[in-house]
């Protein structure tokens, strides 16, 4: 009996372990698929960003070739026009491409194509070039990603006259700032706590809940802050991290 009991204890104890073990792997597995979905993701945007940069050189000839044309016919405030339009096409691609991280730039940029295919305007303000960003660019790209997606389904089907979304990367001596902010419905006071909860979801306050979830769990990870503020004139999520070494 004592070695049957001894054997049974041994029994439970390494099935308890492999089972443990188990599930370190499966955990382990299914952060690598999502750091792979974000990484493949990641490339797709920076080749769709280099694509529209390699499109934007090869159109310079071709601005310059018609602004010539419309100086020679003395058509100056066509030309004015022309060029204003093109400066603002530009500018967008330009402040997107301005941190130290190409992943954060390919996001921005597709970000605000997709934005822009919707008719959102999509604006963006970069004031800090992220060197010295501690958490791992993939993840920043989900926690952004994220963000925007949310912005971009509360304007939707939002009835306003002008959808804006504003994208602001700032800096303090010890911190990195991220305001997404859209100018959409106000999110009520009785859900701000609820949306960041994993399984929350509704479709009845344009979509701001979704992917929220995602969103804390790796600010919880990495030691990063989310701060929201919503009222009728606009929602403003702004995340923030420390600076690593």
């Amino acid at each position: 009996m004592g070695d049957t009991h001894l054997y049974l204890i041994l029994s439970v104890t390494l099935a308890v372990i492999l089972i443990g073990c188990i599930a370190v792997l499966i955990r382990n597995y299914m952060k690598l698929i999502a750091r792979n979905d974000a990484l493949r993701e990641s490339i797709d945007n920076l080749c769709r960003l280099n694509d529209k940069l390699r499109m934007d050189r090869h159109d310079y000839l071709n601005h310059l070739q018609i602004v010539y044309g419309l100086m020679e016919l003395e058509e100056y405030e066509e030309m004015n026009s022309y060029l204003r339009k093109v400066y603002k096409e530009l500018l967008k691609t330009g402040k997107a491409v301005k941190t130290s991280k190409p992943a954060i730039n390919a996001l921005l940029a597709a970000k605000s194509a997709e934005a822009e295919a919707k008719e959102i305007e999509f604006l963006i303000e970069v004031k800090s070039d992220l060197k010295k960003l501690s958490i791992e660019d993939w993840e920043l790209c989900k926690v952004l990603s994220n963000l925007i997606d949310n912005a971009v389904k509360a304007l939707e089907d939002f009835d306003s006259g002008e959808k804006t979304i504003r994208v602001n990367i700032t800096e303090t001596p010890e911190r990195y700032i991220f305001d997404v902010e859209d100018n959409g419905p106000e999110i009520p006071e009785s859900i701000r706590e609820s949306i960041f909860k994993k399984g929350f979801s509704t479709r009845k306050e344009e979509g701001h809940g979704m992917g929220l979830a995602i969103v804390s769990e790796i600010l919880n990870k990495s030691g990063g802050d989310i701060e929201l503020s919503s009222d009728e004139e606009e929602t403003v999520f702004t995340v923030s991290f420390e600076k690593g070494e």
